[in-house]
């Protein structure tokens, strides 16, 4: 049974720094895309950075440069270091993984998810 655990979210004033993890259990890892994902209030879900199977990474035009998803080399947990973070960042932050080869930022090419993390950036 795949199973996803979040990690590392809170509280920051705007400038600051937070780094995620999300730990894997119960699946074939390196066949996997795994990616971090967003939803604020009121918004649809949105991919923030997302890495496949074949290792390519992507990251949203809103985050790049700022944030960096890497991940351990079991590929059992998946991290996302947020620097220079901004209010506008404020979101509850999913982890997601997929058997499939597609990755991208599109909340549809994932099938299992975390339960979530609070980040919340201040001004």
């Amino acid at each position: 049974q795949v199973e996803l655990v979040e990690s590392g979210g809170g509280s920051v004033q705007a400038g600051g720094s937070l780094r995620l993890s999300c730990a894997a259990y119960g699946y074939s890892y390196s066949s996997y895309s795994m990616g971090w994902f967003r939803q604020a209030p009121g918004k649809e879900r949105e991919g923030v950075a997302t890495i496949d199977s074949s290792g390519t990474i992507s990251y949203a035009d809103s985050v790049k440069g700022r944030f960096t998803i890497s991940q351990n080399n079991a590929k059992t947990t998946l991290y996302l270091q947020m620097n220079s973070l901004k209010p506008e960042d404020t979101a509850m932050y999913y982890c997601a993984a997929d058997p499939g080869d597609g990755g991208g930022l599109s909340p549809s090419n994932f099938g299992y998810w975390g339960q979530g993390t609070q980040v919340t950036v201040s001004s």
